[in-house]
């Protein structure tokens, strides 16, 4: 439509603008895009917040798996394009002088646009960390402390917003999203993190409801895909453009592709259920140890160095269905490593530690 490409037009006169102006901060930004990327959120700030406060932990897994299938299922209905195939492809530039967009390594993402993953992944997980710090503070009561609340709700929320900003001009300024996509990620997020806050009952959920949950989600995707492809609408009609366009071959990855998002992240829902559900789990988080700040202290330190080694594991990608395969069960390691294999090995290792003392 006219107004669509009006949208997109003044998005790459911003993108332009940030390529020429902001050059200076590239390594900055090229950084903010990776602190926004979904996969941080199970490899670094699951396993923090996890340890020092199991209910938060479970949230933010939770959040961050429903809101990524939101923004798959988003993406899939509202067909957005990236910048970097959309000026090579519209025609509304007279005599086809198309501008010129620079491109980066992590530019060429493959799936649709709109609204953008890394901008409602990291709006989503920060507002959950933000209100998990400010739930410790709204308990105070004499004069100094509401003092101090309403100074501490002042800086965490500017942090949110300074990280919100800065991860949504990086990945408008490599070109992979509008300007209109990122607002519409965050704006997304922060109402999928604000409908967990009154969701106590994913707290409880037994291994049970994971697992509907889980055929649930993969069901109503994959139905949802079978569906309008018999409709004769393809919703991997982007995959194409993005390796047509791509400045780089080797810098498009089968791990961008709608699909492998979502096995990803059912993986990592598998995993958690799996884990909290486990006797390690129950024996080690749930034991004399689990209150000892010892005891979090090294499972933060020994879950951050064994899920850092995950990402030496590369999965072989010739063969998609293998793939998707491997991804699930890479996937549903890392949260099971972090709630139960990590504990209970320190766990085990604490009490052979007091034996020999006593």
């Amino acid at each position: 439509s006219i107004k669509m490409d009006l949208l997109h037009s003044n998005g790459v006169l911003i993108i332009q603008h940030l390529q020429r102006d902001y050059r200076a901060y590239q390594d900055f930004l090229n950084f903010m895009s990776h602190v926004g990327d979904p996969r941080n959120i199970f490899s670094i700030y699951f396993p923090l917040w996890f340890q020092l406060n199991q209910v938060v932990g479970t949230k933010m897994i939770w959040v961050a798996v429903i809101g990524d299938w939101f923004n798959l299922i988003f993406k899939w209905i509202l067909f957005g394009h990236r910048p970097y195939w959309w000026v090579q492809e519209t025609m509304i530039y007279p005599n086809q002088s198309s501008p010129c967009l620079e491109q980066f390594p992590i530019t060429c993402e493959t799936g649709p646009g709109s609204p953008s993953g890394h901008a409602m992944g990291s709006s989503c997980v920060w507002y959950v960390m933000v209100t998990a710090a400010l739930s410790y503070t709204v308990r105070w009561k004499d004069k100094s402390a509401v003092t101090l609340h309403r100074l501490t709700w002042s800086f965490l929320w500017s942090v949110f917003w300074i990280i919100q900003i800065s991860v949504c001009i990086s990945r408008v300024f490599i070109a992979t999203h509008f300007p209109h996509q990122v607002i519409l990620g965050v704006l997304a997020g922060i109402l999928v993190a604000e409908a967990f806050e009154h969701t106590p009952a994913i707290q409880t959920a037994s291994f049970r409801m994971y697992i509907k949950t889980n055929l649930f989600l993969f069901i109503f995707a994959l139905g949802f895909y079978l569906v309008l492809k018999l409709l004769d609408i393809d919703l991997l009609w982007s995959v194409p453009k993005a390796k047509k366009w791509c400045a780089n071959p080797d810098w498009i990855n089968i791990d961008t592709t709608p699909f492998a998002g979502l096995v990803r992240n059912l993986g990592a829902l598998f995993g958690l259920g799996l884990g909290i559900n486990s006797d390690m789990f129950i024996m080690s988080c749930k034991g004399e140890n689990s209150c000892k700040l010892s005891f979090r202290v090294l499972c933060i330190a020994a879950s951050l160095a064994t899920l850092q080694l995950y990402n030496f594991v590369k999965i072989p990608t010739h063969t998609e269905y293998l793939f998707y395969i491997l991804s699930f069960c890479k996937s549903a390691a890392m949260p099971l490593t972090v709630v139960a294999l990590v504990p209970y090995c320190v766990h085990s290792l604490m009490r052979t530690t007091e034996k020999k003392l006593n």
